[in-house]
C-alpha cells in the first residue's frame, strides 16, 4: 500500500505564513503538520509515500529528505492547481495497481488507522459537522455503505463531512475515473477537478465504499483550528515535563512543547506553548501560542498568538499572527 499525500496548496489562509514555508511545515506540538501525518502512517505499517507538491515544493522536499532520510517516497509536482482529483491523477504512474491510502496534507485525525488499512473494502473517512454545505458530504445507508457523495452541497442531505481521508483498493477504477473526468471536463468546479465527482462515477458503476468516523478532526488549515490542534496534541504528549531550571527565573505551565537550543529568561511560559528551536525570549509571557524557530520576543506579553521563524517583537500585549522574517518592536 502507497499514501499519497497532496500538499500543492498555497494555504492562502495561514498567511502571512504560508508566503514563506508551505503550510503543512508550520509547527505543532513539537512536529511540523506532515511530520505528524507521515508518523502516523508509519508506526501503522506504511512504508511508502507519494507526495504531491506545488507551492514552495522545493522545501517540502528537502524536509522530507533531510527528517527521513530513509523514507521511501515520490515526490509528483501539480505546478496549476486544479484540486484534488487533479492531484490524484498525477500519481497513477507511480502507483501502479497498489492500493493507496490517501491523506490531505493539512487535517490531523484521531482514529483507527489499522482497522481502516485492513479493511476489505475500500474506506472514506467521515465526521459529523453542524453545517456541512462548506465541505464533501457522505450519504450513508445500512452497513456503513456509502451512496452519495457530493462536493460543498448548497442543501445538504447529510451533516457527515469528509474529513480527506481515503483508502482505495480499486486503483484502476480510480484512475481510469479519474481520466474520464479530467479529458472530458467533468465535475470541474471553478477549474478545479474534486476527488469527490470521481469516487461518485465509481459508486455509479458499482463500486462499494464503506464510511468510518473519526475520533477526533483537527483542521490546521486556519488561525484558529491550528491553535486549538497545537494544544489538543500538547495535552496528548506522553512526556511534557519541563524542568523548571532549565531556564533562568522562568516558569513552565504545561503542557507546553520547547525545542532545543531555546533561551528563556524571566518569563512564563505556557500553557500551550509551542517554541521552536534556537529562539529566545526575554521577561514575557507566552500562552495558547506558535513560536517558530529562531525568533526572538523581548518584553511582550503573547496570548492566542503564531509568530513565525526568524520573527523579532519587543514591547506589546496582543494576539498577533505574524509571518517569517517579522521585525516589530511596539517599544517605540
Amino acid at each position: 500500500m502507497k499514501a499519497i499525500i497532496p500538499l500543492a496548496g498555497a494555504g492562502t489562509k495561514l498567511r502571512p505564513h504560508t508566503y514563506t514555508q508551505p503550510k503543512a511545515l508550520i509547527p505543532i506540538a513539537g512536529k511540523t503538520i506532515l511530520s505528524v501525518l507521515v508518523e502516523q502512517l508509519l508506526e501503522n505499517g506504511i512504508n511508502e509515500f507519494v507526495f504531491v507538491i506545488g507551492y514552495l515544493g522545493d522545501k517540502i522536499q528537502d524536509y522530507i529528505n533531510k527528517t527521513y532520510p530513509d523514507l521511501k517516497c515520490h515526490f509528483v509536482t501539480q505546478n496549476d492547481r486544479k484540486g484534488t482529483g487533479h492531484a490524484i491523477w498525477l500519481t497513477k504512474d507511480i502507483v501502479n495497481d497498489d492500493e493507496i491510502f490517501i491523506l490531505y496534507g493539512d487535517t490531523i485525525c484521531d482514529y483507527n488507522i489499522q482497522e481502516v488499512i485492513n479493511s476489505p473494502h475500500s474506506e472514506i473517512g467521515v465526521r459529523r459537522v453542524d453545517d456541512p454545505r462548506y465541505f464533501g458530504v457522505a450519504e450513508i445507508g445500512d452497513n456503513r455503505t456509502v451512496f452519495k457523495l457530493i462536493e460543498k452541497p448548497m442543501i445538504p442531505k447529510s451533516n457527515m463531512a469528509l474529513v480527506g481521508i481515503f483508502k482505495i483498493k480499486e486503483t484502476q477504477a480510480l484512475y481510469k475515473t479519474l481520466d474520464y473526468c479530467i479529458e472530458n471536463n467533468i465535475g470541474s468546479i471553478d477549474g478545479e477537478y474534486h476527488l469527490t465527482e470521481a469516487l461518485q462515477l465509481m459508486i455509479d458503476d458499482g463500486g462499494v465504499f464503506k464510511a468510518f468516523k473519526v475520533n477526533n478532526w483537527f483542521d490546521c488549515g486556519k488561525k484558529d483550528t491550528l491553535l486549538e490542534t497545537n494544544a489538543t496534541l500538547l495535552k496528548g504528549l506522553k512526556n511534557n515535563s519541563i524542568n523548571n531550571d532549565r531556564f533562568a527565573n522562568t516558569v513552565i505551565l504545561p503542557p507546553v512543547s520547547i525545542a532545543e537550543g531555546c533561551k528563556i529568561e524571566n518569563s512564563i511560559i505556557g500553557p500551550n506553548a509551542t517554541i521552536g528551536e534556537h529562539s529566545t525570549i526575554t521577561s514575557s509571557i507566552v500562552s495558547n501560542s506558535i513560536i517558530g524557530s529562531f525568533a526572538v520576543l523581548e518584553e511582550v506579553v503573547l496570548k492566542s498568538s503564531i509568530i513565525g521563524s526568524d520573527a523579532f517583537v519587543r514591547g506589546m500585549s496582543q494576539s498577533l499572527n505574524i509571518g517569517d522574517n517579522t521585525d516589530i518592536d511596539f517599544g517605540k
